[in-house]
């Protein structure tokens, strides 16, 4: 149950701590004061949308902190661990949120902070929030297959879920065909183009480092003419008849000289016949070096050739070798499925066929569920309605199934079922949609029956009504009350009202109220306590101004409330 909630500086709202209780709490007050701020308190701490503008006009930040009293076994505490998040059932349970004028958001869960989709998580398993424009959601024929779902239960949702995965495949593997069968004129053209590439890149006879080789040999064999030419030159320089024999010429003249002054010429003759010993071996050895280069100008053009051959395959397939031949496998790849299209668009006919024919089986599973759930829920729905002054009330859940625009049944993500919730409010008068029959009143009646069957079969603690006894008045709110009272029996339940039939059977009262200090608005909020009751009570009764008559009625409407919660 909710124990207590806090809320500061939110819209009118200052400070407010208000402490509840087990059983059923109604808040009531002038228009205007604020009840609905409460409501909106409450949705944002279970993780509803927030804003800035709800942040107190002049303050920094809007907090607000509620504390929930649950079982040890209540299923929120999984919920808890099953997203890391610290709390023992020996605890309050404890949530924290906090909103800033720049549109921050901050939440925590016993003091750790959590995200908003943590925050929701738990808040599912803690408060239902009816608002008074909730019944419209009734008018919504796709809500209906989702009523009739959760009503049938973890059976079904279980095929649900395994439905849903079945589906998604299947429609994969469709979008899949779709987009290969479509695209039949555009493939081939690019099948074309790769069957070129391939050929073109293939009869290159690629291979990894081939052109590193190639520029280099390319260097060597650009500059072998020149080479030999200068070489040769210079061997002939060196050995022709002013090269070595004008050495050993001079050096024959000094020595038929040498006698005649052999202190000068002697060391002389040394140096010359050294030098020319020198230039002997140097000119054997350019020799050799002229005899090794190879000059081959047919092998230069061929690399020249192939070099270009490359630099233009580059230029298209990528910036080396290593990136064409891997373009090359991918575009083999993809001719081969093109030219395979058939036996590929035949293949994925018989997945697209079983995945339907999984899917088909799943759905009609959901159908035969949902069938004896739609029977179940019509005659619940119309025991609820008999305790709301709607006993002569037929209702029923429709089941078709969507149909594919031929002879087999259409698959959606919910199954091949649509549902639609059937009502005949008098006898005599044939079934009709909701949203072509049913009033205002009708409806928050049988949105209220539906929240009663609900509140039986999941566990949240805390049922909230915002104003969803709008349009009814009489027996029939009489009705609404005991019915609320009921439900609190089962959970706890707050209810904002105008209605004094339903103040009166709440266990619990509480007023707001709205002051204005130094032109400042602030709503407070007060449980009220018995004689503030029957004040309240004859308001609402008499409007302004309440007089003796209207405080009896008020205390007689207690007492009958009373003896009617007590019987």
């Amino acid at each position: 149950m909710l124990r207590e909630l806090s809320i500061r500086n939110l819209a009118v709202i200052e400070q407010v701590n208000v402490t509840f209780h087990e059983g059923f709490h109604v808040l009531t007050g002038e228009t205007g004061a604020g009840k609905s701020i409460l409501i909106d308190a409450l949705s944002l701490v279970v993780g509803g949308r927030g804003s800035a503008d709800m942040v107190r006009h002049g303050c920094d930040k809007a907090e607000i902190e509620a504390m929930f009293d649950l079982p040890a076994q209540h299923p929120v505490w999984q919920s808890l661990a099953q997203n890391g998040i610290s709390a023992s059932p020996d605890e309050m349970l404890i949530i924290r949120r906090e909103l800033s004028t720049h549109g921050k958001s901050v939440s925590r869960i016993n003091g750790q902070i959590v995200n908003l989709t943590m925050l929701r998580d738990a808040g599912e398993w803690l408060v239902n929030l009816h608002g008074q424009h909730e019944h419209q959601s009734l008018l919504k024929t796709e809500q209906h297959l989702e009523w009739l779902d959760l009503y049938a239960g973890e059976p079904l949702m279980d095929k649900k879920t395994a439905y849903q995965e079945a589906f998604r495949m299947y429609q994969q593997v469709r979008v899949r065909y779709k987009e290969l069968e479509d695209t039949s004129r555009q493939n081939m053209q690019m099948l074309d183009l790769y069957r070129f590439q391939i050929e073109e890149i293939k009869a290159a006879g690629l291979k990894i480092g081939e052109d590193e080789a190639l520029v280099e040999e390319k260097r060597k064999l650009s500059h072998a003419e020149r080479r030999m030419d200068h070489s040769s030159e210079a061997y002939s320089l060196l050995y022709g008849p002013k090269g070595l024999d004008a050495f050993s010429k001079a050096i024959s003249k000094l020595e038929d000289i040498r006698s005649y002054d052999s202190a000068v010429l002697d060391p002389l003759l040394e140096q010359l016949q050294s030098a020319y010993y020198q230039a002997e071996d140097a000119a054997f050895q350019l020799r050799d070096y002229r005899d090794g280069i190879e000059f081959n100008p047919e092998r230069l053009a061929e690399i020249e050739d192939r070099l270009d051959l490359i630099h233009g395959l580059k230029r298209k397939y990528g910036e080396s070798i290593p990136d064409m031949l891997s373009y090359l496998a991918k575009i083999t790849a993809e001719a081969d499925k093109l030219e395979n299209r058939d036996e590929h668009l035949q293949r994925l006919k018989e997945e697209e066929n079983s995945t339907r024919d999984r899917a088909m089986k799943l759905a009609l599973t959901l159908s035969e569920l949902r069938r004896h759930a739609a029977s179940r829920l019509a005659d619940a729905i119309e025991t609820e309605l008999k305790q709301l002054q709607m006993g002569r009330t037929t209702f029923r859940v429709q089941l078709e199934q969507h149909r594919d625009g031929q002879d087999g049944a259409r698959l959606t993500p919910q199954g091949v079922d649509e549902a639609v919730f059937l009502i005949s409010p008098n006898p005599g008068e044939p079934l009709k949609p909701l949203n072509k029959i049913a009033s205002g009143g009708e409806m928050s009646r049988i949105m209220l029956a539906l929240k009663a069957i609900f509140a039986q079969i999941d566990r949240v603690p805390v049922l909230v009504f915002d104003e969803v006894d709008t349009g009814v008045s009489g027996r029939a709110a009489q009705a609404i009350a005991e019915k609320m009272s009921v439900l609190s029996t089962r959970c706890q339940v707050f209810s904002i009202t105008h209605l004094p039939q339903v103040a009166c059977m709440a266990d619990h009262h509480y007023e707001i109220h709205k002051n204005i200090i130094d032109e400042r608005t602030a709503t407070s909020v007060t449980e009220l306590p018995l004689h503030k009751r029957i004040e309240e009570l004859a308001r609402m009764l008499g409007g302004v101004e309440v007089t003796e008559k209207t405080r009896h009625h008020a205390q007689e409407m207690l007492d009958l409330a009373t003896r009617q919660k007590g019987a």
